[in-house]
């Protein structure tokens, strides 16, 4: 049984003209949270929630036979269960009112409560389902700049980050440059520089030290890929070698000889194709700027960061940044769905989503401020999928639609888009949902990988 949030289990919202925007919770009426410690340290009387989903990893992997199985596929943003989803396995239900869900012990608890303790039944599935419902509808307790002491331990469960200790970070940093160091020293100067909030908590120091270790892991784990290639094509070509010599080759049809040169050659060709992964693309600096606004620690948005764009979303970074091309071809495809007449207009001025859209995608809309509002739109990516940022883009659009239809230059408006209002975009991309035929949805869930 699948952990991971499915197309069916996304729950609906009230109607986007209906939702009010609220200033968040200050966490001045939630003090218990300042006592909050490291995720890897709280409630040792009981394991915590990112422990038990940790455990039940390794239970999973050590017995084959507990293999889950998906309903639905999608990112692995908060998935306990690692195994890739099958992009033919799309039910046919719908998204399911909240108040349908079925009632358990991890309802009755707190946000803070479920991260610190754990899941008070110990059932992992259900304590995960309750806590995205929370974050969905309640949101994560932060204040006027988006500040919380809870949301980075939120964010590490949801995206299931692995634990790091500080020491693995500080030895990445002590490496000093990395071979891309320049490239980031062009390019983290001018990060989010608009944002007072972000200029006076975060440093360009800080920053770079994450890009920088970043790069030296993207690059370690890049020369440990091409040493299994070489080894792997050393032994073909020893086994080829062998072939040639061989006594059963020797007396075969010249026709059987050129046939085993031919699957060699294929076999040997083919990684050919694969897109290189790279090391730093610009655009990393703006998506890893909210990880260190909310992070108490740079080893804690290290470990998030590098998890997001290794897992959830590699094809973000990866050296054509394909991933984000496929994005952008969705969006034109959604908002045609969607608001057809919308989609014609822009089409009609020339505007495709790759003129206007590629920086909303790249970045999972940190581009556009304010930055608390970008942190609580994050807090819903993460809890059903950062894939579902295709559709908060569309949502943006929707939004501006009568002001997009009035423009005869819609350039003006969607170049920069006006400030981010992350529960009206929810709203309206959760009502998107159920018009997306399921092959279409596949291919938003998978785009990024």
């Amino acid at each position: 049984m699948s952990i991971s949030p499915t197309k069916e289990s996304i729950p609906k919202l009230a109607p986007p003209n209906t939702i009010p925007i609220h200033d968040p919770p200050s966490p001045g009426t939630h003090r218990a949270l300042r006592r909050l410690q490291s995720s890897h340290t709280l409630g040792q009387s009981q394991p915590s929630l990112i422990q038990q989903q940790h455990r039940q990893n390794f239970q999973r992997n050590q017995s084959p036979a507990n293999t889950p199985h998906h309903a639905r596929g999608r990112s692995n943003s908060d998935a306990a269960n690692m195994t890739p989803p099958r992009p033919g396995a799309a039910a046919a239900r719908r998204p399911i009112p909240m108040s349908s869900k079925k009632p358990v012990a991890a309802d009755a608890c707190s946000l803070e409560r479920l991260i610190r303790d754990g899941p008070p039944d110990g059932d992992l599935v259900s304590a995960l389902d309750s806590a995205r419902l929370k974050i969905l509808d309640q949101g994560i307790p932060s204040d006027k700049q988006g500040m919380s002491t809870l949301r980075i331990y939120a964010w590490l469960i949801l995206l299931n980050a692995p634990i790091l200790e500080t020491d693995s970070y500080l030895a990445l940093i002590h490496r000093g440059a990395s071979p891309v160091y320049s490239k980031i020293k062009n390019d983290t100067f001018r990060t989010l520089k608009t944002d007072p909030f972000f200029v006076k908590r975060v440093s360009e120091s800080s920053l770079v030290r994450l890009l920088n270790a970043v790069a030296w892991k993207l690059q370690d784990a890049k020369e440990e890929k091409a040493g299994s290639l070489a080894m792997s094509r050393s032994n073909k070509l020893t086994h080829t070698a062998s072939l040639q010599g061989s006594p059963e080759l020797q007396s075969s049809t010249p026709a059987m000889k050129s046939r085993a040169r031919a699957i060699t050659l294929t076999t040997e060709g083919s990684d050919a194709g694969n897109s290189e992964s790279g090391t730093y693309v610009q655009g990393m600096n703006v998506l890893a700027a909210p990880f260190l606004y909310a992070a108490r620690s740079e080893a804690e948005a290290f470990v998030a960061f590098h998890h997001l764009i290794t897992v959830e979303c590699p094809g973000y970074v990866r050296g054509a940044m394909d991933g984000v091309h496929k994005g952008l071809a969705l969006v034109d495809k959604v908002l045609e769905i969607v608001d057809e007449k919308l989609y014609l207009y822009l089409i009609g001025k020339g505007m495709p989503a790759n003129l206007y859209a590629f920086p909303s995608v790249l970045t999972l809309c940190a581009c556009t401020p304010p930055l608390p509002q970008v942190l609580n739109l994050w807090d819903f990516l993460f809890a059903y999928g950062a894939h579902l940022n295709i559709l908060c883009i569309v949502a943006q659009l929707v939004v501006l639609r009568t002001s997009i239809l009035n423009e005869p230059s819609p350039t003006l408006i969607l170049r920069k888009l006006p400030p981010l209002q992350a529960d009206i975009v929810k709203g309206v991309a959760l009502s998107f949902v159920k018009q997306i035929p399921d092959d279409l949805y596949a291919e938003i869930v998978s785009h990024a990988k």
